[in-house]
């Protein structure tokens, strides 16, 4: 005497996300009345229920249960064949366990996640991306990436070109985004593109698109066809990135307006400044000369350049010195004399440059500056901007109270500015260089900076300045 029990089918296809079902007969050969509980065994045990849980039998009497096979649609239920089994557990005589089994066949499913990182990207020639994707299906899969553009403006670069991801695996490639020329001047443009992540197509899969399957559809075989079609139709729905290159041209319109402005500032000076600083040389010329006219003429006996009653050598008569004779001039035109008050000393300027360095993280900002001692006054000539790092944000220079610039980070990586007229800075004030970072750029090295870091060198002549009286 015995506990007999049988599955109904021997082998199962279940796929992740859906539920398949099939009984387990259950026959009491004891001579007395039996209770019997069920326990699956084996890799399908965590998605598998019988209902119910507990039956009683009859002596010579039998059962049929449902045996329920639900796997969940995520990468833990991987695909392939697995064993099930059920022990069926007397509860007056355990000894008399039986235990059915069963094959189970898991179909496969792919699923695709993928992001683009960052969206939107400027420059003045190629745009890098960061594509990620992670395999939420249950299998193995070839992840291949194909970027594209409605037009032929862009060419694409990817590295590397597919991924073997397992379930549940993630993975990253570099997509990289080149125009085919340059824009030298104008507005920007925008050049959207698209990113196509999806599972490699084998040549295999291709060709069985084709042929009489596809065309009878009231045969037998074309019935069979058209199920797992639509069964994978979801599947075949593959992510697509979207991303946009923002091209920058290499001279932006406020240069060229500022070019336009420079030219008309030569070409009024050449106009006007020039004649005006001949004429007055030729008036202190034709004074000079009139003077000299005017002046008569020494009296006999007297040596030229000496006036009666006055040496030559600058002495009183009597031999006394002159007052005054043998000293330099002192008066505002002579080199090295004081000047007026508050205006810088003729002769003691000297060339002089400064540094101010920059640096603040992203969404912040800080402020460099460079003071003027006190006594001196700094007459700047030359300016240079330098983002070495290509960082995006905003910088203003001032100088004193007066504003200099406002320019954008981004337009730029080196900048410089020239003064014909020096922008002059009194004592006790600064060049200030204010740094509004957004995002920090990536240098030569390829590696994304921590920071933003800009550099401004300014140039010019530092002189001392008199006291007011």
């Amino acid at each position: 005497m015995t506990t007999s029990a049988e599955l109904g089918l021997p082998a199962l296809t279940v796929a992740p996300g859906g539920v398949a079902t099939t009984t387990l007969t259950v026959r009491n050969d004891l001579d007395i009345v039996e209770a019997y509980t069920f326990e699956v065994v084996g890799d399908c045990a965590a998605w598998t229920t019988v209902e119910p849980t507990r039956i009683s039998l009859y002596p010579g009497t039998s059962e049929t249960v449902t045996v329920r096979l639900a796997p969940p649609r995520s990468p833990a239920t991987r695909a392939g064949e697995f064993p099930l089994g059920i022990r069926v557990l007397p509860v007056e005589r355990p000894d008399l366990v039986a235990v059915p089994e069963a094959t189970v066949t898991v179909t496969p499913f792919h699923e695709l996640r993928a992001a683009l990182a960052p969206r939107r990207r400027r420059g003045w020639l190629r745009g890098r991306y960061r594509a990620s994707v992670r395999n939420q299906g249950n299998a193995p899969t070839t992840v291949a990436f194909t970027p594209g553009q409605a037009g032929e403006d862009l060419r694409f670069g990817v590295a590397p070109e597919k991924l073997r991801l397992e379930p549940g695996e993630s993975g990253e490639v570099r997509v990289q985004a080149r125009t085919r020329k340059l824009i030298w001047f104008g507005k920007p443009a925008t050049w959207p593109f698209e990113v196509t992540v999806g599972p490699e197509e084998r040549a295999d899969t291709k060709d069985g698109k084709d042929g009489k399957d596809g065309k009878d559809g009231d045969s037998a075989g074309g019935s069979t066809s058209a199920a797992p079609a639509a069964a994978t139709a979801p599947e075949a729905q593959k992510p697509v990135l979207e991303g946009e290159f923002l091209q920058l041209p290499i001279f932006p319109r406020w240069l060229l307006a500022l070019l336009a402005l420079l030219i008309a500032l030569l070409l009024a000076w050449f106009a006007l400044v020039r004649p005006a600083v001949r004429s007055s040389a030729k008036q202190a010329a034709e004074k000079a000369v009139a003077q000299q006219n005017a002046t008569p003429a020494p009296p006999a006996g007297v040596p030229a350049g000496d006036t009666p009653g006055t040496p030559s050598n600058g002495s009183a008569p009597g031999g006394q010195t002159k007052p005054g004779a043998g000293k330099p001039a002192t008066g505002p035109g002579s080199q090295g004399g004081p000047g007026p008050g508050g205006l810088a000393v003729p002769g003691t300027g000297q060339q002089s440059s400064a540094t101010i360095d920059v640096q603040t993280g992203s969404g912040a900002a800080a402020t460099g500056s460079y003071q003027v001692p006190h006594g001196k006054v700094f007459d700047i000539t030359d300016l240079v901007v330098a983002n070495f790092q290509g960082d995006q944000g905003l910088v203003t220079i001032t100088a004193g109270n007066k504003t200099i610039t406002t320019i954008a980070l981004e337009t730029f990586r080196n900048q410089d500015y020239h003064w014909v007229t020096p922008l002059q800075v009194p004592e006790d004030q600064a060049v200030t260089a204010n740094v509004t970072c957004e995002v920090p750029g990536t240098p030569a090295s390829g590696k994304q900076a921590p920071s933003c870091h800009e550099l401004l060198n300014i140039s010019g002549t530092l002189s001392d300045i008199r006291p007011g009286n």
